[in-house]
C-alpha cells in the first residue's frame, strides 16, 4: 500500500471524505483533548463542537449553499465559526481583516453573502454575527450539539489569491479537493497523534489554512494561537506548550526567530517539524537555522490554486535551495514561457505547470481568469523553475518578477541569495523598475546591521554575479514590507523605488 493510500485510510472515517469528517473523527477519539488555545480561549474538541453548534443555531439553515464571510484574525473563534458554517453546508469565505477597507467592501459586496461573522465591530462593516474568543466558553455551555453534515463536492473553503498584482481573486476548493490537500500535506510533513501545533501564517492564506485549521485536526492535534508575531513571545510559547509542529511559513518568520538572543536547541525542546513555504528560502537561512537549532526546515511549494505541489521530505530527500519533489499523485512539468505547451528537458528553466486532485475548481465568477490560469487541466503557476535529474524542483523566480536589463533576463532570487549570504545581512528582496537606458534596473531592499555600506554589498555581489546582474541601487530598511500573507510586498517596494529614483 502506498504512503498516500495509508494516509487516506487515516483520513477516511466516514462514508464521505470531508473536512467535517476529519473533525468528527478527532472529536470521537479525543473529545477531552485540547483543541485550540489563545490568550482569551482554551477549548477541548468537545467544547469546540458545542460552541460551533451554538454559532450554527444563530446563523440558521438559510446559509446552506450560500457564501458566509468569516472576517477574523487567527483565533479560536475563526476555527469554531468555520466548523459551524460547514455543519450548515454553507460556503465559508475566509477574508483577511487586514485588507484595506475599500478592498474588503468590494469583495463582500460582490459576494452578497448570507452572513458576515466578525470578531469585533469594525465600524465600516456591518456584521450578521459577532463572535470573539472570550465568548466561546459561554457558547459551549449552551449545550447545542453540532450536526456535522457535508458532502465531498460541497465547497469546503473560499480563499483569495495574494492580490499583490490587483484585486484578489476568489479561489474555490471542495471538500474532496481539500481532503486530497490534507493527505499531501501529511505526506510532506508527517504528524503524530496529539501533536501540538503553533501556526503563524494567516488562516485566510492557503498555507495558514492547512497548517492552522485542517491538518492539526487530522490526528487530534492541539493548536496554540499567538496574539501576534513577536519572535521572543513565539519562542516562549513553544517552550511553555511543548510545541512539536511549527507552522512557520515564509522565510521572514524564521529570520525573525533567529534574531531572538540566546535561541538554541534548549529553547525549542519539543519541536520536531519545521515546515517552510510561501516564498523561496535562501540557502543561507537553511544553514543558519540548522546550525542554531539543530533542526532542518522542510521547505515546500504551493499556491492558493493548488497546495502543496512539492515538498522536501525525510522519506524522499531534502535538498537545500530546492522546493522538493512533487507530491504523490501530482504531476509537475516545466514548459516554455511563450506558448506553454512545449515540455522542457532536465535542467532547462521554464514555467512550472501542475495538476492534481487537490487543485481549485476555478476562480468564482471569473471564467476569463480561470481560462488563463487553467489550460487543458493544467494549472499554470507563473513561476519559473527547473527539475533536476533526481526529480527535485527548484523555483528560480516568478515569471512576472523577471527583470529585463539590457536585453538580459535577471532573476531577483539569484541576487537575493547572494545578498543574504553576507554575514551582516538578515533579509533582502530585489525588484525591478523601469529605466530609460536599460529597460529595467534591479533595486535591492536590504535589512542589515548598522554600518554596512551599499558599496561594500555591491562589491560582495560582484564576487559572484556577472555585472549585468548586480543591483543598480541598494536601499536599507529596518524591516521588509510584507503582504497580509507574510510575503515580501514587491508592489510597495517597486512604488517606493520608482518614486525615489
Amino acid at each position: 500500500m502506498s504512503q498516500i493510500a495509508r494516509i487516506a485510510r487515516t483520513v477516511a472515517a466516514h462514508e464521505h471524505h470531508t473536512i467535517a469528517d476529519i473533525f468528527a473523527r478527532s472529536l470521537e477519539s479525543a473529545g477531552n483533548r485540547r483543541f485550540a488555545k489563545s490568550s482569551d480561549a482554551d477549548l477541548t474538541y468537545e467544547e469546540a463542537a458545542f460552541a460551533a453548534g451554538a454559532i450554527a443555531s444563530r446563523l440558521g439553515k438559510a446559509v446552506a449553499e450560500r457564501p458566509v464571510v468569516i472576517l477574523m484574525p487567527n483565533s479560536v473563534s475563526l476555527l469554531v465559526t468555520y466548523l459551524a458554517v460547514l455543519s450548515l453546508r454553507g460556503e465559508p469565505v475566509l477574508l483577511n481583516p487586514l485588507l484595506p477597507p475599500a478592498t474588503r467592501h468590494h469583495l463582500i459586496a460582490k459576494l452578497s453573502p448570507a452572513a458576515v461573522v466578525t470578531a469585533q465591530a469594525m465600524g465600516d462593516q456591518d456584521a450578521t454575527l459577532l463572535v470573539a474568543d472570550r465568548d466561546l466558553a459561554g457558547l459551549a455551555q449552551e449545550g447545542r450539539r453540532l450536526c456535522l453534515d457535508a458532502h465531498p463536492d460541497d465547497v469546503a473553503v473560499n480563499l483569495y489569491s495574494g492580490g499583490t498584482t490587483g484585486v484578489p481573486k476568489r479561489v474555490v476548493h471542495t471538500h474532496r479537493g481539500m481532503v486530497a490537500a490534507v493527505e499531501r500535506m501529511e505526506w510532506g510533513w508527517p504528524s503524530r497523534d496529539g501533536d501540538v501545533w503553533l501556526p503563524i501564517a494567516p488562516f485566510t492564506h492557503v498555507y495558514g489554512f492547512l497548517m492552522g485549521v485542517t491538518n492539526p485536526m487530522l490526528r487530534a492535534g492541539s493548536i496554540i494561537i499567538p496574539d501576534r508575531f513577536h519572535p521572543a513571545t513565539i519562542i516562549d510559547l513553544m517552550r511553555e506548550h511543548a510545541v512539536t509542529v511549527f507552522g512557520g511559513g515564509p522565510p521572514a518568520i524564521y529570520q525573525g526567530l533567529l534574531s531572538v538572543p540566546g535561541i538554541g536547541p534548549e529553547s525549542l525542546p519539543s519541536l520536531r517539524v519545521c515546515p517552510g513555504g510561501g516564498a523561496p528560502f535562501p540557502t543561507e537561512l537553511h544553514r543558519r537555522w540548522q546550525d542554531v537549532t539543530g533542526l532542518a526546515i522542510h521547505e515546500g511549494y504551493g499556491m492558493t490554486e493548488i497546495a502543496p505541489i512539492a515538498v522536501n521530505t525525510q522519506s524522499e530527500g531534502l535538498r537545500i535551495g530546492a522546493a522538493g519533489k512533487p507530491c504523490p499523485g501530482t504531476e509537475v512539468e516545466i514548459v516554455d514561457t511563450v506558448g506553454g505547451t512545449r515540455r522542457l528537458g532536465c535542467g532547462e528553466p521554464g514555467e512550472i505547470r501542475v495538476r492534481g486532485p487537490h487543485q481549485m475548481t476555478g476562480y468564482a465568477d471569473n471564467a476569463e481568469e480561470t481560462a488563463l490560469m487553467v489550460r487543458d487541466g493544467w494549472v499554470y503557476t507563473g513561476d519559473i523553475g527547473v527539475i533536476d535529474e533526481d526529480g527535485f524542483l527548484t523555483i528560480t523566480d516568478r515569471k512576472k518578477n523577471v527583470i529585463f536589463h539590457k536585453g538580459f533576463n535577471v532573476f531577483p532570487r539569484e541576487i537575493e541569495e547572494v545578498l543574504v549570504s553576507h554575514p551582516a545581512v538578515a533579509a533582502a528582496s530585489v525588484v525591478g523598475i523601469p529605466d530609460a537606458r536599460c529597460g529595467e534596473i534591479a533595486v535591492a531592499f536590504v535589512v542589515a546591521r548598522d554600518g554596512v555600506e551599499a558599496e561594500a554589498l555591491t562589491a560582495f555581489c560582484a564576487e559572484t554575479l556577472v555585472p549585468y546582474k548586480l543591483p543598480s541601487r541598494i536601499v536599507f530598511l529596518k524591516q521588509l514590507p510584507l503582504t497580509p500573507a507574510g510575503k515580501p510586498d514587491r508592489m510597495a517596494m517597486q512604488a517606493f523605488a520608482s518614486q525615489s529614483s
